[in-house]
């Protein structure tokens, strides 16, 4: 079985408060995007919990064991029992870029290894299991435009339609802390909550959709902030840091102009559909 675990960017992130238990309290819309990982899995066998993972593509930090592919996989032994599955991973979607591509990896795995091993699990079972992994992975189960709330596993359908639209993502290869970037980031004052300022035109959403990590990114990063200056300059109607970082996008009414970007940047354009 072949996936193509999709991306998202975040539209707009309200850090709303600091919760008992050490988390956040966010709000955000995720927006799924067409880059995309692929995802390979195959049984290998009847010996159970025997786990392989093979990777190509872009590099990816850490132990084989501790990644989402694994760990999702572990988890479903853990809790289902299966008999052993072979994963190669080719990545492409940028680690650590605010693009939700390990959390995408997990849910595949997920929904993969629930039909390829025909386990039964249904939606919610799935959902528990992927909260387990991550906060985000949820929303990947379905991948469509969703209000994010909570620590951003508490999700609110959104109907959101951008299509015909142009979007390019931008990832400048600088890796922000997600706990450091928290730590930096005070709640936000600013702008409307994402899932108002969403319901305005795309050409107003300047100044009033706001990623509060976006200020504490550029003072870490200041490349980041040349790069929103740039995509506005070429005549993004809206451009953004995505997540904590350190990815940034620009939504166009139109193609946007071919574009030079410094060595070792990664880029995706789309029009979204």
């Amino acid at each position: 079985m072949i996936l193509y675990p999709q991306a998202k960017i975040n539209l707009g992130l309200r850090i709303v408060g600091r919760r008992p238990d050490g988390y956040h309290d966010l709000e955000t819309v995720f927006f799924p995007v067409g880059w995309s990982d692929i995802l390979e899995m195959v049984p290998a066998g009847a010996v159970r919990y025997d786990v392989r993972l093979t990777m190509s593509g872009l590099p990816v930090a850490g132990r084989r064991r501790d990644n989402l592919v694994v760990r999702a996989a572990r988890l479903l032994q853990e809790r289902h029992g299966m008999p052993a599955v072979r994963f190669h991973l080719h990545k492409q979607v940028p680690a650590g870029a605010g693009l939700g591509g390990g959390s995408a990896d997990a849910a595949a795995t997920l929904q993969g290894l629930n039909t390829l091993f025909a386990l039964g699990l249904d939606d919610d079972e799935l959902a528990a299991l992927a909260l387990i992994l991550g906060s985000d992975v949820s929303f990947f189960l379905h991948g469509r435009p969703a209000v994010a709330r909570g620590r951003g596993e508490v999700l609110e359908p959104l109907a959101l339609d951008l299509r015909g639209y142009h979007l390019l993502i931008v990832f400048p290869g600088l890796h922000l802390d997600t706990a450091e970037m928290f730590r930096r980031t005070l709640p936000g004052r600013e702008g409307l909550s994402p899932a108002a300022a969403v319901t305005l035109p795309p050409a107003q959403w300047r100044g009033r959709l706001v990623n509060d990590f976006q200020t504490t990114a550029v003072a870490l990063a200041p490349a980041i902030g040349e790069i929103v200056e740039k995509l506005y300059d070429a005549g993004a109607v809206y451009a953004s840091l995505s997540g904590s970082g350190s990815a940034v996008y620009g939504l166009f009414v139109a193609a946007p102009p071919r574009l030079t970007w410094p060595a070792g940047y990664l880029t995706w354009h789309e029009e979204i559909r």
